[in-house]
């Protein structure tokens, strides 16, 4: 294609984009396809090539349309890349290429493979850009004629592409004078529509990452885009749908893809008509008119999307309030359209999909034969629609493995009994791309649901059109219910009725998926701790190396790390690393004297060399007096500091000792110059004073290198890379690259397996006058202005980076790792307190996110078990989520205080990453819960696995345990007993800190209504003084305190509704 937006047109500079290196043409490729091409030219000579001796391809310049040719197909299906303005003719013996001298410098490195692959010369003819190129056509023609010189055809046979007119001046150039050149012409798309029809694999992975994002872009935009609008009775044009749903195309983060968008682009502008206005056409254009969706209305969606230029499409057909006519042309197209499908096998012919399609038409609505449209689709790939390849009646070509379709069928020009001309004539479409394999037969659009239920709406007011529409039969036997619907009547299932029923089934997958984890022993991890080992502590070899003793005073040896004590005579050495603890204490009698207390490490303590000579006698502890105090304190404090110094270094070196071996780093050299990116800071920062300086982070081969002025480096290979992240700077100071790792690093000396680099967009300046400055101050002006310049900078450079990484991981030697920089939605984002300040927190594709507060938190989506939303109810103006993982073993992490307000987004957010989540009103002691789980999985998994979080189902039980206790009316002691019974047993589940903060959180607004417990009770004691009666009993005050608190206090408890207990 010639498109200005297709990734695979050629760079202006002739260099591939991020890769730092003269592009190189994929040779491999390139053999494989120039094979094909002369095997293909030379068995279909006479049947498709048109007995072409010669033939000639001629690119045209870019063009701003949206077109499919030919020659740009041949580029891109050959080299790789599309080559405007090039003329290529193909020989038998050579091959020649006029264009450009850039142009010809990327293709010199082909003819090698030319001449290896078919034995072929490959000739350049360049172009300079005041020639016209004649003096080199002719130079073509003489080599065509010296060819073919004493042949017996002195005039060869020069095939081209006769539909493609010439376009500029050197094309056109060279149509008259090959038309003047005296050889025989003849037309060869035939043949090229052939050779495309067949994709190899490469080319259908292409296909199926376009097909990806078309149907995601149609379930993820457009579909809740449609259904917000109706329910919120908005008005909006087709063609603001149309740039809406093509601004997601060519940025797959906003459909919730990962696709680089270098290498997207649309097949064509997104279709959207309604209003009885419908063209069935792919040439048809989104009009201005509003979209229209009242009662018997329909409206047609086409979405089609490119991948590296190769086309996907999907089309689908929205049903509002149907009424029967509707409903029943659109299971028949249906149907057809399945039954179209269903003959794309190898060996059939083309023509059988249009009849199958037919067949039914004819079986079950032979009425609407006349608006059956004409052809069942096309092929598709580098062209939306392949020459040769309509699934018409007429065409009887072979199928065969490797096509691809476009299959698309419709009704056109129906009509129903309707005044109102916007739903009288309505038209139905569904159009999927369809894979031809060896076995299947793959729809690689169909996870773009075409089911009735799935594509019909029902919101009709009018409760007589809604008995006799609504209810529309789908298979002619019982009503439907359509998947969203968007009024609340008593007919309709409402947006959180629909999340509530697909969380019971998330609900009921999760417990079998964690029955089969816990019974195949797999739900405990593996989360063993690594135990640390030292080497022997060895002061001195022999006797003769100690220091002469001073005074029979302590010593401190800081060479040899060593504390050397005076006892009965001697100085006794002791490793500061077998020391515990060491203090000193003032005699409080005299005043005059000092006590130093030692505590050693003995067995029983968490010292590993105690565990090595465990038969040996220790010393635990030891005093020694001293009349100096001065002294004292100084020996405390060098001890203190030694034995700080020592535990440190020991520290780094058991976790050094910890990490897994990472494979070098091979430097780029000569291979391609690094890519870089300068004046980065890190987090976290290298260890010393005065370390926190800009560095430089540059990708090599195999990973990434940072360093500083000062020698400090890090090194991160990308195969240890588990998540990689770019933050631009929007809302905060920073920009910022973040890397989350499979395997901890050493960063300096500290252990860690998140890396950030960041710049800070804006300068902290405080301003030290105190006025205000005005808002039209042309200083202010001109520093908001600067300050977003750099900003817009910044977040550029860091743009490119992440462009030309991506272009790197997307090499074949890293396909199994997997990487890409993966972008926070914020518009999905949350606040809450992950630790212990409040932060934003935010989702991305794969992972929840905080990156800008330390420490950073980074949660795989995969790794979550379940979510239990707590603290959730009426009046709750904030609450907590906890994620519990899949490894039970790893403790739950709970983010705090998150806004009641977020709580419908949450739910909607994790409902579409299908995780089932569940509600609490309090904070349950998750610790204990997984150790009972762990202790005894057989008991959960029988006893219904995570029901017991179920919060509607315990809401069910306590109101059938309440009508079922109705009539009967316990004492008060009995009442007041089980209540404190229900307290204790669900103790072990409900975190008491939380529990109590809630009840006096409670109590506060009943303390504005009512008296407090202590003035009740002086109160009664006052009472019962002035009455005499001080000898009542215990039975009695209780019975009128229950009284008193039914009339003053919150509702009874059983108006509670009781957390279910975990056996």
């Amino acid at each position: 294609m010639s498109d200005h937006r297709n990734s695979n047109g050629l760079p202006p500079n002739g260099t591939a984009p991020g890769s730092g290196s003269v592009y190189s043409i994929n040779l491999d490729n390139f053999t494989k396809r120039l094979k094909a091409l002369y095997s293909h030219w030379n068995e279909h000579k006479a049947d498709l090539w048109g007995s072409s001796d010669v033939f000639t391809v001629a690119t045209p310049p870019p063009s701003e349309d949206l077109r499919y040719l030919k020659s740009s197909a041949l580029n891109i299906w050959l080299l790789g890349y599309e080559f405007p303005e090039t003329i290529m003719v193909f020989l038998k013996k050579q091959i020649h290429f006029l264009c450009s001298q850039k142009k010809v410098s990327l293709l010199e490195v082909v003819k090698k493979s030319a001449k290896g692959a078919v034995g072929v010369d490959v000739v350049m003819h360049v172009k300079a850009k005041s020639d016209d190129g004649t003096a080199l056509m002719d130079a073509i023609f003489g080599s065509i004629k010296e060819q073919y010189k004493g042949s017996e055809n002195d005039a060869p046979v020069v095939g081209y592409i006769a539909r493609e007119a010439p376009e500029g001046k050197l094309l056109e150039t060279w149509a008259e004078k090959l038309k003047s050149a005296g050889f025989q012409h003849t037309d060869v798309t035939n043949g090229l529509s052939d050779l495309f029809a067949v994709k190899d694999k490469e080319e259908l992975m292409n296909v199926k990452k376009a097909a990806y994002l078309s149907y995601n872009v149609l379930n993820n935009v457009v579909v809740p885009k449609l259904e917000n609008v109706i329910d919120e009775e908005n008005k909006i044009t087709h063609a603001t749908l149309m740039d809406e749903t093509e601004k997601a195309l060519v940025n797959p983060q906003l459909a919730k893809v990962k696709l680089k968008p270098e290498n997207v682009d649309i097949c064509y502008p997104p279709i959207f008509q309604s209003g009885g206005e419908f063209d069935l056409r792919p040439s048809a254009a989104s009009n201005e008119e509003n979209l229209y969706y009242d009662s018997a209305s329909v409206i047609l969606c086409a979405v089609g999307a490119r991948y590296n230029s190769y086309c996907s499409n999907v089309a689908r057909t929205f049903l509002i309030d149907a009424i029967p006519l509707q409903n029943q042309a659109y299971e028949v197209l249906l149907k057809a359209h399945e039954a179209a499908i269903g003959v794309l096998k190898p060996g059939s012919r083309i023509s059988a999909a249009y009849q199958a399609a037919l067949s039914v038409v004819e079986k079950d609505a032979p009425d609407l034969i006349p608006n059956l449209t004409k052809s069942a689709g096309t092929g598709i790939g580098l062209e939306f629609r392949e020459s040769g390849l309509n699934l018409n009646a007429k065409n009887d070509r072979l199928i065969k493995a490797g096509m691809v379709f476009n299959v698309s069928i419709g009704f056109q020009n129906l009509q129903c009994e309707s005044k109102n001309p916007k739903n009288r004539n309505f038209c139905l479409l569904l159009a999927d791309t369809v894979v031809v394999g060896e076995q299947n037969t793959d729809v690689v659009t169909g996870k773009s649901s075409k089911a009735v239920k799935d594509v019909a709406y029902s919101f009709n007011e009018d409760d007589e059109k809604e008995e006799k529409f609504v209810r529309a039969e789908t298979n002619g036997s019982g009503p439907f219910i359509s998947k969203t619907a968007l009024r609340s009547d008593n007919h309709e299932i409402s947006k959180e009725e629909l999340r509530r029923q697909h969380q019971a089934e998330l609900g009921r997958q999760k417990n079998e998926e964690t029955a089969r984890r816990l019974v195949g022993g797999t739900g405990a991890g593996n989360n063993r701790a690594v135990s640390k080992t030292s080497a022997d502590l060895i002061t001195y070899k022999n006797v003769n190396d100690l220091p002469p003793p001073k005074d029979f005073m302590i010593q401190i040896d800081q060479k040899n790390e060593a504390v050397l004590l005076p006892i009965y005579g001697s100085m006794v050495p002791f490793h500061v690393a077998t020391i515990k603890a060491v203090s000193s204490q003032q005699d409080q009698d005299t005043n005059r004297n000092c006590r130093i207390h030692v505590m050693f490490n003995v067995p029983g303590t968490n010292d590993s060399n105690c565990l090595k000579n465990q038969g040996a006698i220790y010393l635990k502890e030891v005093t020694f007096r001293s009349k100096d105090l001065r002294h004292s304190s100084e020996v405390v404090q060098q001890i203190k500091k030694l034995r700080k110094h020592v535990l440190a270094r020991e520290s780094e070196k058991a976790e050094r000792a910890t990490l897994v071996t990472q494979e070098k780093l091979q430097l780029a050299g000569n291979r391609f110059k690094p890519i870089k990116l300068l004046g980065l800071w890190i987090r976290p920062v290298f260890g010393g004073r005065g370390r926190k300086i800009p560095g430089t982070l540059e990708a090599h081969v195999n990973g990434f290198r940072y360093s500083t002025t000062k020698q400090d480096r890090v090194d991160i290979m990308y195969g240890n890379i588990k998540h990689a992240f770019f933050q631009p700077a929007e809302k905060e100071m920073i920009t910022l690259l973040h890397f989350h790792l499979h395997n901890h690093i050493m960063v300096g000396n500290k252990k860690t397996k998140d890396v950030q680099f960041y710049v800070e967009v804006m300068d902290v300046v405080q301003t030290l006058g105190g006025g205000k400055r005005s808002a039209y101050d042309p200083d202010e002006i001109q520093e908001e202005q600067r300050e977003r310049d750099r900003k817009n900078k910044i977040n550029m450079d860091f743009q490119s980076f992440v462009n030309r990484v991506n272009d790197l991981w997307g090499q074949p030697q890293f396909n199994d790792l997997d990487l890409e920089f993966d972008q926070p939605l914020r518009e999905l984002g949350f606040h809450g307190v992950p630790n212990k300040a409040s932060a934003f927190i935010v989702p991305t594709s794969s992972c929840l996110v905080e990156l800008v507060e330390n420490p950073f938190l980074v949660v795989t989506l995969s790794d979550i078990e379940i979510v239990n939303l707590e603290r959730v109810g009426l009046g709750q103006k904030n609450f907590d989520m906890t994620l519990v993982f899949k490894d039970f073993k790893k403790d739950v992490l709970r983010i705090d205080s998150i806004p009641s307000t977020s709580l419908d987004g949450i739910k909607e957010w994790l409902d579409t990453l299908d995780l089932k989540y569940y509600e609490s009103r309090l904070n349950l002691n998750w610790k204990q819960i997984l150790k009972t789980i762990t202790d005894d999985p057989k008991s959960f998994i029988e006893n219904g696995g995570w029901e017991f979080l179920n919060l509607e189902a315990s809401d069910s039980d306590s109101e059938n345990s309440e009508e079922s206790d109705q009539g009967y009316e316990p004492s008060d002691v009995e009442s007041e007993s089980e209540s404190e019974d229900d307290d204790s047993d669900s103790a072990s589940l409900v975190e008491s800190e939380d529990e109590e903060e809630e009840d006096s959180e409670e109590e506060e607004p009943e303390e504005e209504k009512g008296k407090t417990w202590e003035e009740l009770e002086r109160e009664a004691s006052n009472a019962d003084r002035e009455k005499g009666h001080e000898s009542d009993s215990e039975e009695d005050r209780k019975r009128r305190k229950m009284k008193t608190f039914g009339k003053s206090r919150a509702p009874s408890s059983s108006a509670i509704p009781k957390r279910p207990k975990l056996r």
